[in-house]
Parts: structure tokens; sequence; C-alpha cells
């Protein structure tokens, strides 16, 4: 019977949709972070009913039908409960660790319950992204929950907070990568007589330039080739710390203040941007054999990253104190082999995220060309719109060259949105009439929560960096 079917199927017409990178990709998807790499992900569908498509080229198998529904399940869904957790860990650390001992040291050490309360709380909103896939196992990715919850408007608002945070994520990864080529290369002076940039200026966009020929790659294999070499540097800037303090001499004897009110909404845009990866987290779901799992996953992935961040946080406050700078290998003695270590690392790790960030942007222009147009033409369509997404990226870092405000910034204006507020409301809307009313009342008050401290750290973080482009334009006057 099944096999009649799976042949009368096979002679529908298709429409194939756009496909996920492989799963190795989808683990390097980091933009905080985060970790960030996302496209549009759908279930085939084929133009007869609307219904799931069965066709020879599909890479699912129909596994089950129940209630009329089709369940699908991956053929290449086969992720232990280990694989998972230590690839959640690697989406989650990122460019967000580098900040936390600022935050720290700014907030005081009482703002360390905000960095514990929130990846308390992104763990609950990552296991509400589960239930939400349970309930619509055609739903792939986090676009298509928020289609799932809202409709066309769910999918839209979702996409383009996606878009933003992988924008402004690359922007901070360039300032980042500014003030440590800078650093590492202190003493370099380069000038050119026509260009009124400084000698950090120069080398920043050297750097672009020879990562500039990444973003014509079309083999998504290749691109996560070079990306996959971002997470060893993030775990080599993370270790670099505590060795600081074992065999560089320096003591961890600075006091941490106490609590610093005035400066808790901006603290809590970095504190949240460190958690981001939460649009990457439906991809790893779909990816385990057993998702029934994906919750303890998280629990134990959160765990484990919070741990960390706190450590280093707490660490890196007391080696440094008010002299922290708000990317912690600025601060660590510039003498010393494990901070040239550290310093390059946190060079080289955004020259290995433009292909890979700006990725889905390209993708989602190459789709919508005319099918017509052959593909060389595309290609390089494709690679002028890339090239000039990471050109004004770069324009933007170095006109706004202020690391902990921009990603303040992002954090409260864009990741409080897809970690906190976004999971919460689309649990609430697709499963209303199944939550009990407690749970209704936290995730309606974590939405509010989520709001207001995106309102506070936007305006906080946005109010810093006027004021410091202001100073800037008064210097230069």
């Amino acid at each position: 019977m099944w096999k009649k079917i799976s042949k009368s199927m096979r002679n529908l017409l298709c429409l194939q949709p756009n496909r996920l990178l492989h799963r190795n990709e989808v683990l390097n998807e980091t933009l905080h972070g985060a970790n960030l790499d996302v496209q549009r992900v759908s279930s085939p569908v084929c133009l007869e009913e609307s219904k799931p498509c069965m066709c020879n080229h599909s890479i699912k198998n129909l596994e089950s039908v129940e209630n009329g529904i089709a369940i699908e399940h991956s053929v290449g869904a086969n992720g232990s409960f280990a694989h998972a957790v230590i690839n959640m860990i690697g989406m989650l650390i990122g460019l967000g660790q580098l900040s936390t001992p600022y935050a720290l040291e700014r907030g005081g050490w009482v703002s360390a319950f905000l960095l514990i309360g929130l990846g308390i709380i992104c763990a609950y909103t990552s296991h509400l992204l589960g239930k939400c896939l349970d309930k619509n196992p055609k739903s792939r990715s986090f676009t298509d929950i928020g289609q799932h919850a809202f409709g066309t408007k769910g999918r839209v608002l979702a996409a383009t907070f996606i878009y933003l945070e992988i924008f402004m994520a690359l922007v901070s990864y360039t300032i980042s990568l500014h003030d440590n080529l800078f650093t590492v290369l202190s003493g370099t002076q380069i000038k050119v007589t026509w260009a009124k940039l400084s000698s950090s200026q120069l080398l920043t966009m050297m750097a672009v330039l020879i990562a500039l020929p990444s973003v014509w790659l079309r083999n998504l294999s290749s691109i996560s080739f070079i990306s996959s070499a971002g997470i060893i540097m993030s775990l080599l800037i993370f270790i670099s710390v505590p060795c600081t303090s074992i065999f560089g001499g320096v003591k961890p004897n600075h006091k941490i203040p106490v609590l610093q009110l005035h400066n808790i909404p901006a603290v809590s845009g970095l504190y949240i941007f460190s958690y981001a990866g939460h649009i990457v987290f439906p991809n790893l779901y779909k990816e385990m054999k057993d998702p029934s799992r994906f919750t303890k996953v998280s629990i134990v992935s959160f765990t484990i990253v919070t741990a960390l961040y706190t450590a280093l946080a707490f660490l890196g406050a007391k080696l440094f104190g008010p002299e922290v700078n708000s990317q912690i290998t600025l601060s660590m003695p510039p003498h010393l082999l494990l901070t040239k270590i550290a310093l390059w690392a946190t060079v080289l790790t955004p020259m290995t995220k433009y292909a890979l960030e700006i990725a889905p942007f390209a993708i989602q222009l190459e789709h919508n060309l005319p099918a017509s147009m052959s593909s060389k033409l595309k290609m390089i369509i494709r690679g002028c719109v890339g090239s000039f997404l990471l050109l004004l990226i770069l324009a933007l870092a170095l006109s706004v060259p202020y690391f902990e405000y921009v990603l303040s910034l992002t954090g409260s204006l864009v990741s409080i949105a897809i970690c906190v507020i976004f999971p919460c409301a689309f649990h609430t809307k697709i499963c209303w009439d199944q939550i009990s009313k407690p749970l209704k009342i936290l995730n309606l008050t974590l939405v509010a929560f989520g709001s207001l401290l995106g309102v506070f750290g936007t305006v906080s973080s946005s109010k810093s960096l006027v004021q410091s482009l202001r100073r800037r334009a008064h210097h230069s006057a």
C-alpha cells in the first residue's frame, strides 16, 4: 500500500524549498551568539492539496500519520544528547564572552544575578521553542514558528529581527577586529596621502579586504569550513583569561562594586547578547535523534555556559578592576604570549564569520532572481551584494567604533526579542488552549519583562552612543 502511495506521490509536481545548510554548517552558526546564520527553511510542499512532498529528492521520510497530520522525521537526524549539548554550547559561546567582565564591573557584583537569571530565562525559552516545534512537525526554523503563531506577519517580523541581529553583530565583530588588530600590531604606522584615515582604520580595511573574496564563495561547505575556525578561536579566548592569572602574575585583588543601578539597563544588553543563539535552536532540535530530550539539552547547555560566563566575569573584574576594557583581551598584559594568542584569535574570528553570516542575505537574493538568469550572472550579483554589505558593515564599524555601546544596543534592541519576547509570545499563541493559566501568566510576564528591559536598554545604550559620537566630533573639530 505504501509503495503505491509513494510511487503516485513522486509523480506530483513539487516545490523544492530553500535547503538548510548541512548540519556542520548549522552548528557553526554563532552571531553572540550569535552564532547566527539562518535562512528560510520549510517542508517541501506539493502543489496538490498542500501536503508534504514525498518526492524521491526529498530529504524526509514519512514516519507516521496521526489524525491526518503528516509527521516527518529527518533522515539525517541522528544527533546524540552529548552531541547536541556540545553543539548548543558552541553556538552560545562567542563575541559576548569578551564583555562579561566589563559588564559585571559596571553593574556591580549583584548584577551577576541578572546574568544568571537571563541564562535561566533563555534556557526556558529554548524549551518553549521545542514545544512549538512539537505542535507543528512541519516547522523547521525560527521563522516557521513565527508563521505558525501569527501567520505571514509573524514570519516577516521574525525574519526582520534575525537579519538585523546578524547585521548588527557583524558590525560589533568588525569593531572588535579594529580594536584588537591595532593592539596586536601596535607601533605599525600606515599612511595614505589621499585618505584621511588613521593607521588602525587602514589596518582594519586591509583585514576586511582580505576576507572579502570569501563572500563570493558559492559552495556553502567551503564557507562552513572557514567558519569552523571561529569556534576554536572563541575557546582560545576563553581559556586565555584564567591562564593570565595563573601564569601571567596578575593578581585578582580588585574590589568589585556592589551595585551600580544606573548602569543596569546597558549592562542587561551585554548580558542578553551573550545568550543569543535561539535562531538556530530549531535546526538543532530537528537534528536530534530523540527530540524529546531537547529540554534537557537546553538545561545542561545553559547551565554550563552560564557558569562559564559568571566565572569569567568575576575573574576578569577581579583581575583588572575599574580598568577592565569592554573587551577582556585588551586588558590583558600585552607582553604575555597568552595575550598575543588571545588578540590574534579575536582578530581572526571576525574574518572567519563574514562569509557564513552574509550567506543568508545572498542566498535569499539569489533565490528571488529570475529563473531565466544565467547562473554566472546570479553569482556575480550575489557576490556584488555580499561585497557591498561587507563594505557597509566596515564603514559603520569605523564610523561608530564603540564596541560596548553597539553590542549593548544589539542585545537590547534585537537579541532580547529573539531570546525572550518572541519565544514566549509564539508559545502562548500556539498553545493557548493547552497550557495552564499560571504558564500563560509566566509567559506574558516574561514578554513584559523582556520588553521593559529592551526599551530601557535601548534608550541607555543609544544615549551613550550618541554622547560618545558627539564627544568624538567635538575633539575632531
